[in-house]
């Protein structure tokens, strides 16, 4: 396979490591990145070469230029790890270089955002990638087709809870900031909501039962389970036994009462999506639809 070109949006966020290992693991190169903070020595732990900005504008510029020249030297793929908001611009700028944009999620916050990066997909002929990665955990994918093979009409119960260990940083960040996270539901529950929708169907019924700015509970209806869910980036909500091993995180899935072990494994899910993308598969806008919708309701749900 010939060695594509990436730049990365968001180099200095939680998220990016996992794009740079996987931009490397899958024997490709990382030609620019953007941050508008410039904490981003962790590039070098990846890649020494790397053309690096500040400010969008010359990102802009030096794509563009490079756009013009042969194909080998032009940027392929555009890696988005920038604030939730600004998602839709990134991928849209992905799009006018002539590139494939791969998103992390949401895609976006609005459903009906999704609509206008759909036609310009068409009209681009790139594509727009989301890393959907829970769809790849071995342990989720076993899960998956378990369900789909024994489902005989009765309704799953299902327990979801996911507890994340934030400081006081996170309120003040834009992860803080409602109209530019989306929420705890979209921006540590979307990934969930889209592995719950995936295996399970779409949403009949949908209730939330607690709405706070570091946590949020509820309760799904889904085509062949029910979901009760809790989400917090509250470290006092997290079980003594996690706390009693020095756990920051913890993660917890009953369906039927029988406890669902996945803890492991997540460290290499983004180069798995990764090397979908390049072999032609990957997670596209029709994938991310559902999950969108679903966190769209849950933050505009009155409580």
């Amino acid at each position: 396979m010939t060695q594509k070109n990436f730049a990365l949006i968001g180099a200095g966020g939680y998220i990016a490591p996992r794009h740079m290992q996987a931009i490397r693991d899958t024997g490709n190169r990382l030609i620019a990145a953007l941050d508008k903070n410039d904490s981003v020595g962790i590039l070098d732990r990846y890649f020494y070469d790397v053309n690096f900005f500040t400010e969008f504008e010359r990102l802009d510029r030096y794509a563009e230029k490079l756009r013009r020249k042969i194909d080998s030297e032009r940027i392929h793929y555009v890696s988005i790890c920038s604030p939730n908001y600004l998602h839709d611009s990134h991928i849209r700028f992905a799009l006018r270089i002539g590139a494939d944009a791969i998103c992390e999620k949401p895609l976006v916050l609005n459903p009906w955002n999704l609509d206008a990066l759909q036609e310009l997909e068409q009209e681009s002929g790139n594509k727009i990638y989301n890393i959907l990665q829970l769809r790849l955990h071995p342990t989720i994918m076993a899960l998956k087709e378990k369900i789909d093979k024994e489902y005989s009409g009765k309704k799953y119960e299902v327990d979801l809870k996911y507890i994340t260990s934030r400081g006081k940083w996170y309120l003040i960040s834009w992860k803080g900031d409602l109209s530019k996270s989306g929420g705890v539901a979209t921006n540590i529950g979307i990934h969930f909501f889209d592995m719950l929708l995936w295996i399970f169907g779409s949403a009949k019924l949908n209730k939330v039962t607690l709405n706070e700015a570091t946590k949020m509970a509820g309760e799904l209806e889904l085509e062949k389970a029910n979901v009760r869910w809790s989400l917090s980036v509250d470290k006092s909500d997290l079980p003594n036994a996690a706390l009693e091993k020095g756990k920051t995180t913890f993660r917890s899935l009953t369906i039927n009462g029988e406890e669902l072990e996945f803890s492991d494994g997540f460290t290499d899910l983004h180069t798995a999506v990764y090397k979908g993308i390049l072999s032609g598969q990957g997670f596209g806008i029709e994938d991310a639809r559902a999950s969108i919708n679903l966190a769209h309701e849950i933050r505009n749900y009155k409580v």
